[in-house]
């Protein structure tokens, strides 16, 4: 014990902190370091500045219309006027209540999914997608009780919000049963999964809409009449599907040998050994990937618009086209892809808190 009391116990050294030691240790570290964050500063910081007085300082945000738009910033007051547009498209005002349910509840459920102690999870997840989506059809679309409201009324950030939710919801196990499909040694399965999606990966998804809207009615009978955004939906989610395949069937491949050796050593079925030991990895492995194709995904819903489909960009474009507020272009594209944005940035957030949380790897 003596030898050990005669060494000195000294704390490990810590970080150094402060806004100067950072800015020496991340910026400044050497003089060509310094010289470029110098460049970068006298380039960047005027036009960060000259946005800012435009887009605030100098901005007007109270009106009715562009008359009240003189300060020479950004007129603001195109976004207040049309603000229910973007949000709700042409849904009856006296029946947006339905759609503020539909978002709020939506909200409060996804927030409860994604957060990591929220108690009875699964029942809360069986709700979302077994009775939940029927509930909201119900509320949208109308009947036993309600007014009906067409399709053709939908619009806005509403619509994009649910295509976007319905295709990665429809796509994603659509998407598992195909990779496991063309995974499979039955011939029959393997081709007709391999055929399906490389099919749907080798057009584009714009031709996959134009298809579904005009072409599809034909080769059904006149009886038969399904609702474009039904027909958009069926598209989207067959497309999506396909990449999500290819995105599955890889990560199944990364997962070592042993791991499928060790599911039949414990004499579990195939499908017991999918779901418990194969998929949760390859799940894990391709979170990133996942999330880049919701992320694609969610911006490509604006190309229903070439079937007459009113999403987040069409209902902008639609008010640009009023003769009353031409020039303004720039507010409106600002506010959609700050909507886009914020969006996108959270699912890309959470898919890195996700890969955080499920990490078992050894960090070196």
């Amino acid at each position: 014990m003596a030898v050990f009391d005669t060494i000195d116990a000294k704390p490990a050294p810590g970080r150094q902190g402060g806004l100067v030691s950072w800015l020496r240790r991340n910026l400044f570290s050497s003089w060509t370091n310094g010289i470029l964050t110098l460049v970068l500063l006298y380039l960047v910081v005027p036009s960060l500045w000259h946005l800012i007085q435009w887009s605030l300082i100098q901005a007007d945000w109270v009106g009715s219309s562009r008359e009240a738009c003189e300060s020479g910033g950004a007129c603001w007051v195109f976004i207040n006027t049309r603000f229910s547009q973007f949000i709700y498209g042409f849904y009856p005002e006296a029946e947006r209540w339905r759609v503020d349910i539909v978002f709020a509840v939506s909200a409060l459920l996804v927030a409860a999914l994604l957060y990591p102690k929220t108690p009875a999870k699964g029942w809360i997840a069986l709700f979302f997608f077994v009775p939940f989506p029927l509930l909201v059809l119900w509320l949208l679309h109308g009947g036993l009780g309600l007014t009906v409201v067409d399709t053709h009324y939908w619009g806005g950030l509403m619509l994009t919000l649910l295509l976007a939710t319905v295709g990665i919801c429809g796509a994603l196990p659509l998407g598992i049963l195909l990779a496991l499909g063309r995974r499979s040694k039955m011939p029959v399965i393997h081709s007709l999964c391999v055929v399906f999606i490389e099919f749907w990966r080798a057009v584009p998804l714009i031709t996959v809409l134009f298809m579904a809207s005009v072409m599809l009615p034909l080769f059904l009978s006149a009886e038969v009449e399904l609702d474009k955004l039904l027909r958009a939906v069926i598209g989207i989610v067959l497309f999506q599907s396909s990449y999500i395949a290819e995105v599955i069937r890889g990560g199944m491949q990364a997962i070592p040998k042993g791991q499928y050796e060790a599911g039949e050593s414990l004499a579990l079925s195939y499908w017991k050994s999918m779901a418990l030991i194969i998929l949760p990895q390859a799940l894990k492995i391709t979170i990133p990937s996942l999330v880049n194709t919701f992320i694609d995904l969610f911006k490509d819903t604006s190309l229903v618009t070439i079937i007459g489909l009113f999403d987040l960009l069409a209902v902008g474009k639609a008010g640009l086209a009023d003769p009353n507020w031409l020039g303004y272009s720039v507010e409106a594209y600002v506010f959609i892809g700050l909507i886009y944005w914020i969006f996108c940035f959270g699912m890309s957030r959470y898919s890195l808190f996700l890969e955080q949380k499920l990490h078992t790897g050894h960090k070196h």
